[in-house]
């Protein structure tokens, strides 16, 4: 789905790939001479950019003025890029953390690793290569992970569930779902006895990855114009 302020013949000068085209990524996109983003996740805070209760909103009035001065255009690439096989998304994640080679070569959504790692130190790992500054995880920080199943962004009550009770998989990562599904029911397994663990490493990041390929995947096909990956911030903090 396209999002054009500007008119549709406007030039594009340059083109930047983000996670989510904040305002904030849309200055810095601007400040760069890339008056394009293509973005995975959406521009007006949902799903569809359905804006028709935003109109008068001060802050939606204030992004979409920004777009129009800057003559910029966001486009919003996220069922096709999911789409793209191999899923454009997993295969940056995958990049980024270092994993292709354990990645299953049917689903790049799940890992077999040679030696097992306990659970708290698999997750300093992912916190460490994809800078997460909070993360939130359930589970004995003893457990050993040996395989691994992602579902990267959001992961609702279905497949979340199905996923993490998979008797092959002992930790899931997702970016975050709602915590009286997947989060209580990984509680309840623990409690029932089953040895098993959940990360949440927050949507942005758990998705950045997959944006930083699509830069280098677009260049080949759109050579006429430069285009960079321009990461979105991780919203939180903890004191």
């Amino acid at each position: 789905m396209a999002l054009s302020p500007a008119p549709a013949d406007t030039p594009v000068h340059g083109i930047a790939t983000t996670m989510m085209a904040t305002l904030d990524v849309m200055q810095r996109a601007d400040a760069a001479g890339k008056n394009m983003v293509i973005t995975h996740e959406p521009t007006f805070y949902s799903h569809q950019d359905t804006v028709d209760e935003l109109k008068n909103d001060a802050t939606y009035q204030y992004k979409l003025e920004f777009i129009r001065k800057n003559n910029m255009v966001s486009f919003h690439f996220h069922d096709h890029w999911h789409g793209h096989h191999p899923d454009g998304i997993a295969t940056g994640m995958s990049r980024e953390l270092g994993w292709e080679k354990y990645a299953d070569a049917e689903n790049p959504r799940l890992f077999a690793f040679p030696t097992a790692t306990p659970l708290n130190h698999f997750a300093k790992y992912l916190k460490s290569k994809l800078k997460i500054r909070t993360m939130r995880i359930v589970g004995d920080p003893h457990l050993p992970i040996r395989r691994a199943i992602a579902s990267w962004g959001y992961v609702s009550q279905f497949p979340g569930i199905p996923l993490l009770a998979r008797l092959d998989i002992d930790v899931l990562i997702v970016g975050e779902t709602r915590e009286w599904e997947v989060v209580e029911y990984a509680q309840d397994m623990i409690t029932s006895g089953k040895k098993k663990a959940l990360i949440l490493l927050g949507h942005v990041v758990s998705e950045q990855s997959g944006m930083k390929y699509c830069a280098e995947w677009l260049k080949p096909f759109i050579p006429e114009v430069p285009i960079e990956f321009v990461p979105a911030t991780e919203p939180f903090w903890t004191v």
